[in-house]
């Protein structure tokens, strides 16, 4: 019987287990999509108990107490802290199958170095042992980051923030790690929510500009790009939950601006061509500026409202949606690409159906860039063993696995960098796996640089980041 979480945990060939321990288990990370805070990572946070750093903000973790059963006091409530983390530990050894339990693990014994299963007769021993290990400057903010390799990270930022934290730590000579904010400008475009007026007039703050026609719109995002670029940023992020492209004309959306504007109600019709307006005048800047675009497709989000009025958005009652959109997809590709105006573009789906969609779509708009645009990882719900094989295995049936560029933690926990861990094990267990089935042959220089590039060295190149180096030697 294999040893729990042994050295060649899902490594099932001789071949994987060597592509992992000698080209992928030493590689740094780019984590360029989390949602990691700057601000702690400046102010270098401390954590106070295993309860705040493990169960704080981890709705993948709520979701699995509530199916247990287990109040909601204990969750998201004012139980103590200590409660909260007991009741997690009693939980944990149901999660057979559900990849938590890994996670939980390799968490446990990547970062504290317990080996011991977590379980209700664990638990008061191990919260001991992790709350004194988290005293330790190892365990701070910075000190998980370097743990880990990490040699850049990309947070997720509104164009409204000052990206104060961000440029603290560009200062910060003692910190070599790239941090990076992204822009993420969903306010911006979703003009049928409640508070768009009011986030106009944070826009029209922060960019010193009024805000009276579309135009001034467009001219107000543009400024905020400009200081997101002089920070560092070079990618932009953009969560689409709902139909969004449609045939415009400027005199059309410049319309239905000022009818939000007067505050009167939009069709569904309307909605959706500003988000195509807006969209696209996003990707034609962020072509110019060489930046890369991230699409999130497919959430339905807040789905039970009695619980989302209790405790609030993004946390934990969201599923995968179902609508289609590749028609839309690829007429909004097309929409830059005949001007010459796509940006380098990152393409992930919720709705695992949508894969080979997703994969094809992107064959159609490459360029001299290599892997211009990208079958993004296995995203939220997918982000465990069966999605990410079946990812990669698509992308490689009808793209370029070679040229992909890899996985990343789309997390608020800093625990969750042994995710890099669990994603490399799979790659190379499946490239393992065709070698050893006589599907490519034993050429480890070549399956081993190709392991290498996906880990690491085709996101270094994708997101042109050498800049980074001239500013630290200068």
């Amino acid at each position: 019987m294999k040893p729990f979480l042994g050295e060649d945990f899902l490594l099932e060939t001789r071949t994987s287990r060597t592509l992992y321990h000698e080209f992928a288990k030493n590689m740094p990370i780019i984590d360029y999509h989390c949602h990691l805070s700057a601000k702690e990572i400046a102010e270098n946070r401390q954590f106070s108990s295993m309860a705040e750093m493990w169960l704080g903000e981890d709705h993948y973790k709520w979701r699995m107490l509530r199916t247990f059963g287990v109040p909601e006091a204990y969750i998201t409530g004012n139980k103590s802290e200590k409660e909260k983390f007991m009741k997690w530990a009693e939980l944990v050894p149901d999660l057979i199958g559900n990849p938590l339990y890994h996670w939980t693990h390799l968490e446990l014994q990547r970062c504290f170095g317990i080996f011991d299963s977590l379980n209700k007769n664990s638990a008061e021993k191990i919260w001991e042992a992790c709350n004194q290990e988290l005293k330790k400057e190892r365990l701070s903010a910075r000190g998980i980051i370097k743990q880990f390799n990490v040699k850049m990270l990309c947070t997720t930022d509104d164009p409204v923030d000052s990206l104060i934290h961000h440029k603290q730590l560009k200062e910060d000579s003692s910190f070599e790690v790239d941090v990076l904010p992204t822009f993420r400008p969903d306010r911006a475009f979703n003009i049928e929510v409640d508070g768009f007026l009011d986030y106009i007039g944070e826009l029209e703050q922060v960019s010193d500009t009024a805000i009276r026609t579309f135009t001034d719109f467009k001219k107000a995002l543009e400024i905020r790009i400009n200081y997101f670029h002089e920070v560092g940023c070079r990618l932009s992020d953009h969560g689409l939950d709902t139909g969004f492209y449609r045939n415009y004309s400027e005199e059309e959306v410049e319309s239905i601006f000022q009818q939000a504007r007067e505050r009167n109600s939009l069709s569904t019709e309307e909605v959706i061509k500003f988000k195509t307006a807006v969209l696209v005048a996003l990707g034609r800047l962020y072509a110019r500026k060489g930046w890369a675009m991230q699409l999130h497709i497919g959430g339905l989000r807040g789905v039970n409202k009695r619980m989302v009025a209790q405790v609030g958005m993004n946390t934990g009652f969201d599923s995968i949606a179902d609508f289609s959109y590749a028609a839309d997809l690829g007429s909004f590709l097309n929409h830059l690409e005949v001007t010459n105006e796509l940006p380098k573009t990152i393409l992930y789906g919720l709705n695992p159906r949508d894969n080979y969609m997703l994969a094809t779509m992107a064959g159609n708009f490459q360029s001299e860039i290599p892997g211009k645009i990208q079958h993004g990882t296995a995203w939220w719900f997918n982000d465990q063993r069966d999605g990410m094989e079946d990812q990669l295995k698509t992308l490689a049936n009808v793209g370029l696995l070679s040229k992909f560029i890899g996985m990343l933690t789309d997390s608020r926990s800093l625990l969750s960098y042994t995710r890099h861990e669990y994603f490399r094990r799979i790659l190379c267990n499946i490239i393992g796996k065709w070698v050893e089935n006589g599907e490519y042959p034993n050429d480890l220089d070549h399956i081993g640089k190709i392991v290498k590039d996906i880990c690491y060295y085709n996101i270094q190149e994708y997101l042109d980041v050498t800049y980074l180096e001239k500013e630290r030697s200068q």
